[in-house]
């Protein structure tokens, strides 16, 4: 890869949030807050994960795929992990990140999974992706 360590995960399609009642994956995940295009609310919001505590650098960004697309990035301000619950390496872990996300996507569909990825692509790759809210959205 040309740049930092980039992360990639999968919010899955029945992910649901306090801020969206009723609703499901992308829609319950872009309700949560700081979404790509929307104002900064200067949160921190933590996508938790299980699995080895990853490589953290500046200029690291966190992609989400969801309903079969890549969707965009935020940068990564911190990892976080509890020492204590770490076993053999691993662990519960939560990529930290505020406003700042990018809509951008990838020529491919991207199947959902568990834990974290590092990026597999590179970054010349990405093209903007600007109907990343309605975009081949998937039936469930």
């Amino acid at each position: 890869m040309d740049d930092p360590t980039d992360y990639v995960v999968t919010v899955p399609m029945t992910f649901t949030h306090p801020c969206a009642p009723g609703r499901r994956g992308l829609d319950a995940w872009i309700a949560e807050g700081d979404a790509a295009g929307d104002p900064e609310t200067g949160k921190d919001w933590w996508f938790t994960t299980y699995g080895v505590l990853p490589v953290f650098q500046g200029g690291c960004r966190l992609y989400i795929v969801c309903e079969g697309r890549l969707r965009g990035y935020a940068p990564i301000t911190n990892i976080m992990f509890d020492e204590s619950r770490m076993h053999d390496g691993k662990g519960p872990i939560a990529f930290v990140r505020r406003g700042g996300g990018v809509a951008v996507t990838i020529d491919q569909t991207v199947r959902g999974f568990r834990g974290y990825r590092r990026r597999w692509w590179e970054r010349s790759d990405e093209v903007a992706f600007p109907g990343w809210k309605t975009a081949d959205r998937r039936k469930y």
